[in-house]
């Protein structure tokens, strides 16, 4: 049946198009040319698989039909002479529809694929947008879906960002040296930007976005694979995995919020669980100082061995945080260590540290500071000042779902 046909294309596309975008880049060195000629593939699959059935190998297909257009395309442009060389000698072997390419140039390229979209001369967003699309295989309505921005939003900067890499004459390739470990952070970052958008929504009704907490796990296995020997890498897969690991616990019948303290940890996924810890294992096996992802993996970890609230450690997530406060220099995490200290040594010495980051820049506008204020201010038994706290930080934050929560903790005090 077509519908059938339609169903199996779309999952073949979410699998292959990375390796697909990949290796026509390699190819043509183009990332906005190779993006194209894997659509037209695309298209060629919508129009013959429906009638002559899925192929026995459908991404091998789709590289062949890619590929062929590139051929085309080149002749075209009257430089094809040893591209035709290079492509055509590959195409001429028999059964070559049906022979995927190399293990070691797959990864080869899907590995320079995931630095050239990551790479720092595009702002954030950017970034972001163009890993959903070429390494996630998300269309550009969905990543607008996702984070609620308007579709040709989206779509601009797409564009934009393959315009930049080309006129910046961005190479398709890993940097080595020194370069490496600045550019590695910047891969890190958009993942873990992707993951924490979908585990905890700026703004929308929906306390959570599982997609997108999918989609950054996923391409962070896949960057695990491809740099083995980074501790950092591992480090962020150990975080996502034991984060993800919460979900169904994070979220109540209705959909709203269930804080870390007050979930059900028997609904905690211990497969999840167990592949973070031994993702964060091999983290902390290799050589070097534990990097800021390690850390955090960490200190999930805490949380993911206590089997109830109470048996936390949380003297030793306060110990985890000085160090990773050390080394970021953030408020963000100042402010997660006032929470473990409070934890750890009570609600007293917490506010003390939280109170010095009221007047901190970086988190003027920050809902969760209040927040956060607001609840020790509970602890402490002084109410009428959590009240206005609690209802300071519903009207900064943008997610209808936490806003109602924070207003019931207001309305509580």
């Amino acid at each position: 049946m077509a519908s059938d046909a339609h169903r199996a294309i779309e999952t073949v596309w979410r699998m292959e198009a990375a390796r697909l975008i990949a290796g026509l880049t390699g190819l043509v060195r183009d990332l906005g040319l190779a993006e194209e000629l894997a659509q037209d593939a695309l298209v060629a699959a919508l129009e013959q698989w429906p009638e002559s059935g899925v192929p026995r190998n459908p991404g091998a297909w789709l590289m062949t039909v890619a590929k062929r257009r590139a051929i085309d395309l080149l002749r075209r442009q009257e430089r094809y002479a040893r591209k035709l060389t290079e492509i055509g000698r590959e195409l001429a072997e028999p059964g070559a529809e049906d022979e995927p390419p190399g293990l070691d140039e797959i990864e080869d390229d899907l590995l320079r694929l995931v630095f050239t979209a990551c790479h720092p001369v595009l702002s954030t967003e950017a970034r972001v947008a163009l890993t959903l699309r070429m390494l996630g295989g998300l269309s550009t309505d969905e990543i607008a879906r996702a984070f609620l921005v308007p579709e040709p939003t989206v779509a601009q900067r797409i564009v934009r960002a393959k315009r930049t890499l080309a006129d910046k004459q961005v190479p398709f390739e890993v940097p080595r040296g020194e370069e490496l470990a600045g550019r590695l952070s910047s891969v890190l970052e958009v993942i873990y930007l992707i993951f924490n958008e979908g585990y905890s929504a700026t703004a929308g009704d929906d306390w959570m976005r599982p997609g997108l907490c999918a989609d950054a796990l996923r391409l962070g296995r896949v960057l695990a694979g491809l740099m083995p020997k980074e501790p950092e890498v591992h480090g962020l897969v150990a975080l996502m995995e034991i984060q993800a690991s919460r979900a169904a616990a994070r979220v109540g019948p209705s959909g709203e919020p269930i804080l870390l303290l007050e979930q059900n940890r028997s609904r905690w996924d211990r497969l999840l669980v167990r592949r973070g810890l031994d993702a964060l294992q091999r983290a902390e096996d290799l050589d070097g100082e534990l990097g800021p992802y390690v850390l955090q993996a960490a200190i999930a970890a805490c949380h993911a061995r206590a089997l109830t609230a109470e048996e936390t450690d949380w003297r030793a997530i306060a110990t985890l945080y000085e160090a990773l406060a050390r080394m970021s220099r953030s408020p963000v995490v100042e402010l997660n260590r006032a929470v473990a200290l409070a934890m750890a040594y009570g609600p007293a010495v917490g506010l003390e540290l939280v109170d010095q980051l009221v007047d901190e820049p970086a988190l003027k506008g920050y809902h969760l500071l209040p927040s956060v204020r607001g609840d020790l201010l509970v602890k402490l038994g002084r109410p009428d000042e959590a009240r206005a706290e609690f209802e300071r930080a519903a009207v900064m934050t943008r997610n209808s779902r936490e806003r109602a929560l924070l207003r019931e903790r207001a309305a509580a005090c």
